[in-house]
């Protein structure tokens, strides 16, 4: 399991006026297939939760993404990450102060559904610091507006004989990754937990060309992906717009930032998180009128309400428990 991340993040709650430190190490678990996490697409309907907030620990967390330049990222728990398949996705968060917009960027181990752990930078655009958890309704982002293109990491030790990648910018949930090298035939992939796509009999030496399939059918294929482990490939396709193709256009290095797995960061408790009492991790706040939503099922995240005459009779009906009401692919 070299290959696997283990970062431990230290996540900040008030409870009985004192600051509760949690920091739990990620497991490992492959995902077996290469396709979504669920057979069926993400459901359309918003729901309710919870956020907290937590300080990254290292530089990257259990996706293998470099940090979004915004700083805006969530981690999820074990159901909603789905070993991975949430990974690159995005969720429109709504809290108390407004809406934020997130990038799955990590896992936290702890978290039941609904309880989504937001970076410091988000939960703040949301909520007030000090108040350490808040209530929340989020959605999935469907076709969501990315930072650049499509972009290809090909993992440090990756050779002819044996392929990992990752994709970044891909916009929607992915069921499927096939790679080609050269002119020849597309081998598929699968995915672990840590967002490299594997094939561990290897692809050949390259270039190759890699078709990425989202959950709703959308294809994209990109060509000219050199075997140059560690270095961040750009393309020019936009996954979040039609089926599409094309070419390495750039890279850049990530080798050393890479190479270093993530590892423990001291973080400073909030003072002001410390000093207001809440509740503690297990105990599911209590969602108002101005954050509430319907819940559904989901696989393995959720998207948008579908009409405002929907979101307002949502807004009417009870906040219902989340861990129940999602179950596990």
């Amino acid at each position: 399991m070299s290959a696997h991340r283990n970062p431990f993040s230290i996540r900040w709650l008030a409870a009985g006026g004192a600051a509760v430190i949690a920091g739990i190490i990620g497991v490992a678990l492959v995902l077996q297939t290469g396709g979504s996490a669920c057979a069926a697409p993400p459901s359309t309907t918003a729901k309710t939760g919870k956020a907290t907030f937590y300080d990254l620990a290292g530089t990257s967390g259990n996706c293998s993404f470099e940090v979004p330049a915004d700083d805006l990222y969530v981690a999820l728990g074990p159901s909603q990450y789905s070993e991975g398949a949430s990974c690159g996705a995005y969720l429109d968060v709504t809290g108390p102060k407004g809406k934020v917009r997130v990038k799955v960027f990590d896992s936290c181990p702890e978290c039941a559904a609904g309880h989504l752990d937001l970076s410091r930078t988000a939960f703040k655009k949301i909520g007030a610091e000090i108040d350490g958890i808040i209530p929340i309704k989020y959605k999935l982002v469907t076709n969501p507006s990315v930072p650049g293109p499509i972009s290809v990491r090909i993992k440090e030790g990756a050779s002819q004989y044996w392929f990992a990648a990752r994709i970044d910018n891909h916009a929607n949930l992915l069921s499927s990754v096939k790679v080609a090298s050269g002119s020849g035939s597309f081998k598929s992939a699968h995915r672990t937990d840590f967002n490299y796509w594997l094939i561990d009999s290897g692809a050949g030496p390259g270039p190759f060309k890699i078709k990425i399939t989202d959950v709703y059918g959308k294809t994209s294929t990109v060509s000219g992906i050199k075997m140059n482990p560690g270095t961040v490939q750009k393309t020019s396709v936009r996954a979040s717009s039609a089926s599409s193709s094309g070419t390495a256009t750039k890279t850049e290095s990530t080798t050393a930032a890479s190479k270093k797995p993530a590892v423990a960061a001291k973080a400073s408790p909030s003072k002001s998180a410390a000093a207001k009492p809440s509740a503690s991790v297990s105990v599911s706040a209590t969602v108002s009128p101005s954050v509430s939503a319907s819940v559904t099922d989901a696989a393995p995240l959720l998207e948008s309400t579908t009409t405002a005459e929907e979101a307002e009779a949502a807004l009417a009906g009870p906040a219902v428990d989340l861990a129940a009401a999602e179950p596990r692919c």
